[in-house]
């Protein structure tokens, strides 16, 4: 199993990060916020924890849908 992470940068609005994460995570606003602001705070948080393919695209999804709308949100994976 892989957790799929969002970091931290300087640049993504808040509000983008919490559409990705109902979008591609299906959460709730409040789960969505409760990650964001972890991201903000601590660097990086926790979206979920999938098999490796499914956690692979995820990261590819997000990654797309933040370079499509010109956001550096960087989504990774690691080993859980």
């Amino acid at each position: 199993m892989y957790r799929v992470l969002l970091l931290n940068d300087d640049f993504t609005p808040m509000d983008f990060v919490v559409i990705v994460l109902e979008k591609f995570f299906a959460l709730s606003r409040e789960q969505s916020t409760r990650i964001m602001l972890k991201v903000h705070t601590e660097g990086r948080g926790v979206c979920g924890v999938y098999p490796v393919d499914v956690a692979a695209t995820k990261v590819e999804q997000v990654s797309a849908f933040a370079h499509q709308h010109e956001h550096p949100l960087a989504c990774v994976m690691e080993e859980n």
